[in-house]
Formats: structure tokens, C-alpha cells, sequence
């Protein structure tokens, strides 16, 4: 564990916590995810909002929602952080693949619920959305992917499930 390491305590664990490190870290992947989602797709590419149903105050409101909740998240799970790394209790391993699954886990939920059951927005309009589907959805796959990976290997480190 090195203090270069920004996910790694100051000092080695004294009774680390590894589920509460994958859960509060998956808390933050997922805020961050949103974030990108909202300021990449939403105020750059201007491809949609979070709810394209209705007007565009409405569809302005919505994105402002989603990123006062994704704002909340992320603040709220920062804090948690900080509380598990100030008593010693982070397990890296698991905070870290806490970040993927989070993050994968928007990303595949907004592109299977909010795009094709809900039909609350797609990627973008105007073109065939099929390409954007599959990039959006398969790279949320990819992200929950690597945080799996990261899961196994920290069991394996660690000689334990998440407790």
C-alpha cells in the first residue's frame, strides 16, 4: 500500500471494512458516472437530457436534479471516505473495484431502464441510436467488468468476502 495511492489509508488498516469500502466506493462511481454522463452529454453535446418527454424546461429541470442528486452522492460518499481512511478501516482493493461497479452499474442501468424500458431519453436523436446502444451499454459492461476483476482480486488478497 503506498501513501501515493489515493484510494490507501495513511496508515495499514487496524480493522478494515471491506464491504463498507465496496459499497460507499460504488456510491461515488456511480456519482461520478452521472457527472460525466450530465456534463458530457447533456451541456457539451447537447444529445439529450435527463427527461426529453415534455418541454425544455421541464428536460432543464430534470438535469438539474440529476445533478443535484449526482452532487449529493458524491459529497455524501466522499465523507464516508474520509471517515473509513481516518479510523483505518479502508480496504483498497474493494474501494476501488466499488468505483467500477458503481460507475458500470449507471451506465448499463441508464441504458437498458432510462433508454429502452422507460424511454425517458436516448443517447442522441436524429441518427440511428443503435451504435450509440451498443458503445453506451457496452462500455458500462466493460467498467463492470474491471470492477469484477478488481472484486476477485481483492476476495483473493484478502482471503474473504466482503463482511
Amino acid at each position: 500500500m503506498s501513501t501515493s495511492d489515493p484510494l490507501a489509508g495513511t496508515a495499514a488498516p487496524r480493522h478494515p471494512e471491506p464491504r463498507r469500502s465496496l459499497l460507499l466506493c460504488a456510491l461515488v462511481g456511480a456519482a461520478v458516472m452521472a457527472g460525466l454522463d450530465e456534463i458530457v452529454f447533456h451541456q457539451l453535446l447537447h444529445w439529450h437530457h435527463f427527461y426529453d418527454r415534455s418541454t425544455s424546461g421541464v428536460a432543464l429541470l430534470s438535469d438539474g436534479l440529476l445533478h443535484t442528486a449526482e452532487l449529493l452522492a458524491l459529497v455524501a460518499g466522499f465523507f464516508l471516505y474520509a471517515d473509513l481512511r481516518r479510523r483505518g478501516a479502508l480496504a483498497p482493493g474493494y474501494a476501488w473495484s466499488g468505483v467500477f461497479l458503481g460507475a458500470g452499474a449507471f451506465q448499463v442501468f441508464d441504458g437498458i431502464v432510462d433508454h429502452k424500458v422507460l424511454r425517458v431519453h436516448q443517447v442522441r436523436y436524429g441518427v440511428d441510436v443503435t451504435p450509440y446502444d451498443w458503445a453506451w451499454n457496452l462500455a458500462g459492461l466493460l467498467l463492470l467488468l474491471v470492477g469484477g476483476v478488481l472484486l476477485a482480486r481483492a476476495r483473493r488478497a484478502g482471503g474473504r468476502r466482503p463482511s
